[in-house]
């Protein structure tokens, strides 16, 4: 590693990346699998199911400023931020297993308690990951495109453990008795102890390999928790890409819920879900490089705004043409979907850490905990209501699982595909359109802290 203030070594640039390959496993576990493994498998309602989900989701927001507070105020030998991603690596293993164990429990209130704890508890213990990890960002370099870089790395681990996930899973529940309509109770197990085994490995990768700079001088957070963190809504450049973020976590979430259930119940061709998923996931991992490119010549919030219309405009010929077109056309879909999720890996993760950094010149407070807690407190708020949306939609079109579904089912799923998404991007590619911060105003900013310093 370098100072703050150069160029990352490549070295800590793979060291710092390769945990995410574990944190989008987790991300695509639950996106893809954890609304039809809740519905299919272990039984529960899917309007239940999507009140677990929001519930988990919620009760885990509250946790992460709390943690993003102790994580700006720990002071040890070994760093602010790595024992915390060290310590949460084995607990985040055991509870990603757990989840995804089938209880065989009798009764809807009995599995209704067992999937509210489980998920909670999943939750939680990524957050004593992730959050650490994620405001290691603007502490490894203070460059303006060093941080596009850095989350280059980190992304193409992040869209490596996405396409694992996407494509490994449905192949263990087969290997474990699930296929053609067999009990998925024992490959949803597996797979939750696999994808463990992958975040714990791959959390202590980074945290024995990084870093991170002497903060032993640096002041502790002032005031109470409560008081830190609203004062992360001073920063306007930062809500404006915070509530972008969680648009477009919502929009995503609908999509990943969805293209199992579509392939399931409207294709009737369960096969092809992985496929599906692999031709997404690669050519989002393709386009990340790509994306990293077009953000250094036409800027980060331009970047982002390509992401947001590739992704409504998918969903809406999906919705459209896809139930008539059949599983070739939404498989070559997902090709133009795949430039989507690619163009939106990396730039939110290099906006926030500049307004971050233009908090600390104009306030001279260094909180970043407060500010990713606050991001992952929003981002799960947004997910929340999602996973809500996704049980309530299905429900509404009287799902059926394990079943042929009735006209109103199969619109639900429809509606979940394209216009429900394609509304909450289109909004967030407006309101992206207000952040301020460019290469210029950013350079300026630091060019002026360093000649007052």
């Amino acid at each position: 590693m370098s100072d703050t203030t150069g160029r990352l070594s490549v070295r800590t640039k793979l060291g710092f990346g390769v945990c995410d390959l574990g944190g989008n496993l987790f991300f695509t576990a639950l996106g893809f699998y954890a609304m039809i493994y809740l519905t299919d498998t272990v039984g529960i309602p899917a309007a239940i199911a999507g009140a677990i989900a929001m519930v988990g989701k919620l009760c885990d927001a509250a946790w992460d400023p709390i943690l993003g507070y102790l994580s700006d105020n720990t002071r040890t030998r070994w760093g602010r931020r790595r024992p915390y991603i060290f310590l949460g690596a084995i607990p985040l293993c055991l509870a990603m297993w757990f989840f995804f164990t089938n209880p065989h429990l009798k009764g809807v209130g009995l599995l209704t308690a067992w999937g509210a704890c489980a998920f909670i508890a999943l939750n939680m213990v990524y957050s004593v990951v992730n959050i650490p990890y994620s405001s290691l960002t603007p502490e490894l370099t203070k460059d303006y495109n060093e941080r596009t870089s850095l989350n280059g790395y980190r992304f193409v681990f992040a869209g490596v453990g996405t396409l694992l996930g996407g494509v490994a899973v449905q192949p263990i529940i087969s290997a474990m008795g699930g296929a053609n309509g067999g009990d998925k109770s024992r490959g949803y197990s597996m797979a939750g102890l696999v994808i463990g085994l992958v975040m714990l490995i791959s959390a202590m990768i980074t945290a024995l390999s990084v870093r991170e700079p002497d903060h032993s001088r640096t002041p502790r957070a002032k005031g109470s928790i409560a008081r830190t963190y609203l004062s992360v809504f001073s920063n306007k450049p930062y809500v404006i890409v915070l509530v972008t973020y969680a648009l477009n976590l919502i929009g995503i979430a609908f999509l990943q819920s969805v293209i199992a259930y579509y392939f399931q119940y409207i294709y009737v061709r369960e096969d092809l879900i992985m496929y599906a998923m692999a031709i997404l996931l690669v050519t989002a991992i393709a386009c990340i490089p790509i994306s990293v490119v077009v953000s250094k010549r036409i800027g980060k919030k331009r970047t982002y705004q390509i992401c947001f219309f590739v992704l409504a405009t998918t969903g809406l010929i999906l919705f459209f043409l896809g139930h008539r077109l059949g599983p070739g056309f939404f498989l070559a879909m997902m090709v133009y979907g795949g430039i989507g999720v690619g163009f939106g890996y990396v730039a939110p993760y290099a906006m926030v850490p500049d307004a971050i950094e233009m908090d600390a010149v104009r306030t001279g407070n260094r909180n970043e905990g407060a500010f990713y807690g606050m991001w992952l407190l929003t981002s799960k708020v947004g997910q929340a209501l999602a996973f809500l949306f996704v049980g309530f939609v299905l429900s509404l079109g009287h799902f059926v699982p394990n079943a042929g579904q009735g006209p109103g089912a199969r619109l639900a799923i429809r509606f979940l595909a394209g216009p429900l998404p394609a509304f909450v991007l289109f909004a967030a590619m407006v309101l992206i359109e207000f952040y301020p911060i460019t290469e210029k105003s950013y350079e300026e900013a630091m060019a002026a802290k360093n000649a007052g310093s």
